[in-house]
């Protein structure tokens, strides 16, 4: 799957030891699925047994894996180190538990006693505990900010992959308009939409990988997904198609969320079906006034706030003042919901290689809603929109 070598490893293991130095980190050992992706490449889809990856400023990253992903951890993962922690078959491991291993591993780097940095966004307190047992003389910090830093940047490799999963969302949002146009219901719909991705994915793209990341109690075999929320429904945000049948007059929201070895690409349209009543069609036009508006300061040095103010100027001159959304987009890449909010409290800047979804949106309760959202790449001038399905006002 992955195309990197040992010896180009990717710019964001730089960027991390760089981070690491600064904030006086020695070792860094992250258990969460989509970091531990981050510095090895390697996604067991189901995360029953952790995977560990180990990087210190001075030397490449280490992967510690459950002896029952040895085979598939060594054909997916970039890192040349790799080590073996459990019991399965004849695999020779480092000892029957991942704690004995770490300390272990962190001794021989000679660290074991030092600054660990660890994830308290996400680590649960019985595995805070295992830790503190396992390394009774190292001190913890938090890395989670500096982890969520480092990956608002994307290297080459995200950026391409990025490109793959929005092409592949494109093709899902065309099918899904077309399943409206036919008189399809919700999970109809999203069935047609989905086939046809995952189409496009077997004849154009056999060596990407489509898994999300899973749990330690479930995986996520594939990542490509596609609901509509159709009339009322809108107001849900997020749910799993049904058998409801949108009516004529009302908005459909059809909304994808894709995913190429490990990057996740967004695109969602408001459909509306047939001619609607005044109040939705109005705001459609405004908030496709608004993001045409707001599109021109999506460039490098503008940051996320100003584009959110210039969305809430927007609003409240055509008179949806009282509608403001809490925020018009948000970061992307390992998550299909990255840390980073455009909203009016990022200290933000953006920045080349960044890429968000731009989602400004009206809300009215019980009377209309609009959710249309692409994923854009910053670059060094100006914007590229990685998402290019057909937008505007869709009516069919």
């Amino acid at each position: 799957m992955n195309q990197i070598s040992a010896s180009t490893l990717p710019p964001r293991v730089g960027r991390l030891k760089a981070g690491m130095v600064k904030h006086g980190v020695d070792v860094i050992v992250s258990f969460k699925p989509e970091n531990s992706f981050y510095f090895t490449g390697f996604n067991p889809i189901i995360y029953s047994h952790p995977v560990i990856a180990i990087l210190t400023p001075d030397r490449d990253p280490i992967m510690l894996v459950h002896a029952l992903r040895d085979d598939h951890g060594r054909a997916s993962a970039w890192v040349p180190d790799i080590r073996l922690y459990g019991s399965w078959s004849t695999k020779v491991t480092m000892g029957p538990n991942w704690q004995d291993a770490l300390a272990s591993i962190l001794g021989d780097l000679g660290v074991i006693g030092k600054t660990v940095g660890i994830e308290e966004d996400f680590i649960s307190i019985s595995r805070l505990g295992q830790l503190r047992k396992a390394l009774p003389d190292a001190k913890f910090a938090d890395v989670s900010h500096l982890i969520d830093h480092c990956r608002l940047i994307k290297d080459p490799d995200e950026i391409a992959h990025a490109r793959i999963a929005a092409r592949i969302a494109d093709r899902g949002m065309e099918t899904a308009i077309a399943g409206l146009a036919a008189g399809g219901n919700e999970r109809e719909v999203c069935i047609a939409s989905m086939h046809e991705m995952n189409k496009l994915w077997t004849a154009e793209y056999p060596d990407v990988e489509v898994a999300d990341f899973g749990s330690l109690e479930g995986g996520v075999q594939n990542g490509m997904a596609t609901w509509a929320l159709s009339g009322p429904r809108m107001f849900y945000n997020c749910d799993n198609p049904t058998t409801r049948k949108p009516q004529r007059g009302e908005a459909v929201s059809v909304l994808i969320w894709t995913i190429a070895n490990g990057i996740h690409a967004e695109n969602e349209r408001t459909i509306a079906m047939g001619p609607l009543p005044d109040a939705n069609k109005r705001a459609l036009d405004a908030i496709h006034e608004i993001r045409s508006e707001v599109d021109a300061y999506i460039k490098p040095g503008t940051p996320y706030k100003e584009l959110f103010e210039h969305t809430r100027k927007g609003l409240k001159a055509r008179g949806y003042g009282a509608n403001i959304p809490g925020r018009i987009g948000h970061g992307i890449g390992l998550g299909a919901h990255e840390h980073s909010s455009l909203d009016a409290n990022s200290p933000l800047v953006l920045e080349p290689g960044m890429i968000f979804t731009f989602e400004p949106n009206i809300r009215v309760p019980g009377v209309c809603a609009t959710q249309i959202s692409d994923t854009v790449l910053v670059t060094e001038t100006g914007r590229d929109y990685l998402t290019r399905s057909t937008g505007g006002y869709l009516e069919v």
